[in-house]
């Protein structure tokens, strides 16, 4: 058997809380440098950590997600090795005791399902952050030291850069339905590092694992995993030496480069944390997590497919965002027309705001309000068209669709009475058009049509105009 890549994730995760993991320092992005620290995050002599409960609550949440085992009993551990950004010289970490274990997660990739075992999803605390000035000095930001960090790693299941783009996805919008942590990668709030190399199955020869360091997006994550599939069998095609590394991604050149052998468990010198008591989550504590669960973006999508007949495309985007899958639910069930509601809201809704980047949460126009203008849409009291012409005006005004239509007098014209005589006149204006549609050129049509609208600026009923000019044509 050939050579197949094995790929496994580490995906580390910042909680949304209001504080850090082991003191009262606000959990806060781009503030002030060194702003949002204090003895406990620095590691300062004599002080204590204690454990953030919340915390600990959301990594209970996302492992039951996941399903994982939660552990009857965990403890953290110091891992140790030379950080300038953070102070103590060692990370507050979980090694041979997590707190959940054990799950897995089913996806739809390469055309097919796939299950992506989860070792583990534990707790341990972020480093700060290193600037690195261009006269050669460095600078530390010990803000982000201390920040409750969730670490989810996977079994070296993905045998595709594809497939970890699928999972990250999958993840991403999992975070974001549980509230425990907004998953932004361009904020630093969710940051991979894939395991790369190659194995024969059969024998069980396989190159030396690669690990690439903290990507910030799920497409760094793709080319990155991408590139180092190939580069690796480049080096066992031309014989190359090849050993365990750490290797960075150059974005711009699309290439990894060496940045270090590869440290083991041993090297970090884990050993219990000596300030901080093991946990014992309490069953009944556990069992009342499991039941605020949420519906997850997996279930909401097969049922978007079941119960509002959706295609596979819309309940997949519509399912991305917890928001967004709101807004659409509640817009379906006032309009009654799922499809319709499927459509504007990843069509014009998604565009208005894209344009003025807001949220959804964000967005002026209610469920309510849209679903007033679906509806003049399938009675005929307007077209399509001018329901988004006029759709602008409804974000802004806050007005009802029924009172936008009547201010700009648009409704739509379904009266054949009104139409005759421009019907009439746009048969005479395009006789060559006439005698193609005579001659078996549907399309030649289009061009009577056009001249109505025209000529009613919109207004007139599209179904109407068409039945109305193949009678009177076929007389």
């Amino acid at each position: 058997m050939p050579l197949q890549p094995c790929i496994g994730l580490e995906v580390h995760v910042e909680l949304d809380t209001e504080s850090k993991m082991f003191c009262g320092c606000r959990n806060e992005f781009a503030a002030p440098p060194n702003s949002l620290c204090c003895p406990v995050c620095l590691g300062m002599p004599g002080s204590l950590p204690v454990p953030n409960y919340t915390a600990i609550e959301y990594v209970i949440r996302t492992g039951l997600a996941l399903n994982c085992q939660v552990a009857e009993r965990c403890r953290f551990a110091r891992k140790n090795y030379f950080y300038p950004d953070l102070a103590k010289n060692f990370q507050i970490s979980q090694y041979d005791e997590p707190l959940t274990f054990g799950g897995h997660v089913d996806l739809l990739a390469n055309g097919g399902p796939v299950r992506i075992r989860i070792r583990r999803a534990h707790l341990e605390e972020d480093t700060g952050k290193n600037i690195h000035l261009p006269d050669g000095r460095s600078l530390v930001d010990y803000n982000r030291c201390g920040i409750p960090l969730m670490e989810i790693v996977t079994e070296p299941d993905f045998t595709s850069a594809e497939q970890c783009r699928g999972y990250l996805l999958e993840l991403r919008a999992l975070l974001r339905y549980l509230g425990v942590s907004t998953a932004n990668m361009e904020e630093g709030q969710m940051r991979a590092e894939p395991t790369v190399n190659l194995i024969d199955r059969d024998t069980d020869q396989h190159t030396p694992m690669v690990e690439i360091k903290n990507l910030a997006s799920i497409k760094a994550v793709h080319d990155a995993v991408e590139y180092e599939i190939a580069r690796q069998l480049r080096a066992v095609e031309a014989g190359e030496e090849m050993f365990q590394e750490t290797r960075r991604w150059n974005d711009q050149q699309g290439i990894t480069a060496t940045m270090r052998r590869k440290e083991t468990a041993d090297d970090y010198m884990y050993f219990p944390e000596p300030d901080l008591v093991p946990m014992a989550p309490e069953p009944e504590w556990v069992e009342q997590i499991r039941a605020s669960l949420p519906e997850l973006p997996r279930a909401r999508r097969e049922r978007f497919l079941s119960q509002y007949g959706l295609p596979e495309y819309d309940a997949e985007v519509l399912t991305t965002s917890k928001p967004v899958a709101d807004y659409f639910e509640g817009l379906a069930e006032a309009c009654g027309d799922p499809k319709a509601a499927a459509n504007w809201v990843m069509g014009d809704v998604q565009a208005y705001l894209n344009e003025h980047d807001l949220e959804i949460g964000e967005f002026p126009l209610e469920a309510e309000r849209l679903a007033a203008l679906i509806v003049l849409i399938r009675e005929g009291t307007i077209s399509g068209k001018i329901a988004k012409d006029i759709f602008p005006d409804l974000v802004a005004s806050g007005k009802t669709a029924e009172e936008v239509v009547e201010e700009k007098g648009i409704k739509q014209i379904s009266a054949a009475g009104e139409l005759e005589a421009i019907i009439e006149a746009a048969i005479a204006a395009n006789l060559r058009a006439v005698e193609d549609f005579k001659a078996g050129k549907e399309k030649a049509l289009g061009a009577m049509v056009g001249f109505v609208m025209r000529e009613t600026k919109g207004q007139a009923n599209p179904q109407l105009v068409n039945q109305m000019l193949r009678e009177k044509l076929a007389n």
